[in-house]
């Protein structure tokens, strides 16, 4: 694992976001579930790998063309497959339940913080269905059995990974089926943006108040898909101009259903110079100011808000994010103590942080990435922002999420050096 040297700069210059990897799960997933069309946009993430894994163990076969996948069809999937999904928590809360919808006995396996990570909805709500779980631990995983349709009690507080995973499956069913949500539902734009990209595929979903109603017999069709820019890499792209001079984003839409796109709305909120003219969003330098942040609805955000609140002056209070204790890592700790590092002031709190700001943050340390992807961006951002460089260990975790990620951070005129 090597460690990068980030130093202060300017920054100036145009950036893109790589295309949503949240989008691009769903589309391949839907893809192979039709057993044809095309992917157009998937890097080659760590997280695209395990879902790609997942589809051939599916018996699906694909060419890639460049960033397009192209799904050339279905064999006989192999018996008792392994499935290895990395250390991706879409992946495995995505495929879980259509293995099982299609029938097929799997084992699932992963690394890093994924076998820690909730799977206890699953485990409560599959043999009800159908399906039997065997595990020690969490991972690895076994199921057997096929799902059968019917009505699925899930919290909507805890991920709302397993709701989309059931959306996938259910359609598959003999029957139809309701998903009813026990707890207010938390990360809602991403339950909208699988049922978008289901409808794309010929999949009907119908929401009511407190679920969703799955007609079971549905058949996915082939379908082209063009993945958009995300919006949580955005984020942190938008980070550099308001921490280190200017930028201006391209390749991404502000109608875009990615929840993640309030972060122009919450970088507004602090004050930040923001404005769209003519498709491109500029940011630019300037003075912040603490504020209040629920976090409920994005939480893939908090690490990246977390650092332009140690700039802010003021206290930036974010509520609603103690989900995050179970991301790739711990993240409210993650990020609180990589803050404090390089001399800003963070503090935990029951569901979130508290942030006091300061002008200009020290640096001069080595920060731990956690093995996290975001912990990385975010630390590369808060250098700007420092009087001496930051040294961040094992960066190579953006590869992730956004592989190339330094190299568009250079191009906007971040210095940032392996060592």
């Amino acid at each position: 694992m090597s460690s990068i040297r980030v130093s202060p700069a300017e920054i100036s210059g145009k950036a893109s976001p790589p295309p949503s990897k949240s989008a691009a799960h769903r589309a391949l997933i839907c893809a192979a579930l039709a057993g044809g069309g095309s992917v157009d946009g998937v890097i080659q993430s760590d997280d695209m790998r395990a879902t790609m894994n997942g589809i051939r163990a599916l018996g699906i076969n694909e060419v890639w063309e460049g960033n397009t996948v192209k799904i050339l069809g279905q064999q006989a999937p192999p018996q008792n497959p392994v499935v290895d999904c990395l250390e991706s928590g879409s992946t495995l809360r995505f495929l879980i339940p259509i293995f099982a919808a299609l029938g097929i006995d799997a084992t699932f396996t992963g690394c890093g913080r994924l076998p820690q990570r909730p799977l206890g909805v699953y485990a409560d709500c599959l043999p009800e269905h159908g399906v039997a779980i065997s595990t020690k631990n969490g991972l690895p995983l076994t199921i057997n059995g096929r799902l059968q349709a019917g009505k699925y009690h899930i919290p909507g507080d805890i991920s709302s990974q397993f709701i989309t995973g059931l959306l996938f499956a259910l359609p598959l069913c003999g029957g139809d089926s309701e998903i009813i949500l026990t707890t207010p539902l938390e990360s809602a734009p991403y339950i909208d943006l699988t049922i978008d990209i289901l409808k794309q595929a010929g999949i009907q979903v119908f929401p009511f108040d407190g679920g969703y109603r799955i007609p079971g017999g549905q058949r996915f069709k082939v379908h082209d898909y063009k993945v958009e820019g995300d919006w949580s890499q955005a984020a942190f792209l938008l980070a550099l101009g308001a921490l280190g001079g200017e930028i201006a984003l391209t390749g991404i839409g502000l109608n875009s259903r990615q929840g993640d796109r309030e972060i122009v709305d919450i970088m507004m909120s602090f004050g930040a110079d923001i404005k769209s003219e003519n498709g491109v969003i500029y940011c630019r330098r300037s003075a912040l100011t603490g504020t209040e942040i629920d976090a409920a609805q994005i939480p893939d955000l908090v690490p990246i808000i977390a650092v332009l609140a140690s700039t802010a002056r003021g206290v930036t209070t974010i509520t609603g994010a103690a989900r995050l204790r179970l991301k790739e890592s711990d993240r409210l700790a993650a990020i609180s103590t990589c803050i404090n590092l390089v001399g800003g002031k963070a503090e935990g709190t029951s569901d979130g942080l508290r942030i006091y700001g300061a002008e200009r943050l020290k640096g001069g340390v080595t920060v731990p990435s956690f093995g996290d992807h975001r912990i990385v961006m975010s630390m590369a951002a808060a250098a700007l922002a420092c009087e001496e460089p930051v040294i961040i260990e094992n960066y190579q975790a953006v590869s992730k999420s956004w592989p190339g990620f330094f190299e568009v951070y250079k191009a906007c005129g971040g210095a940032a050096n392996v060592i």
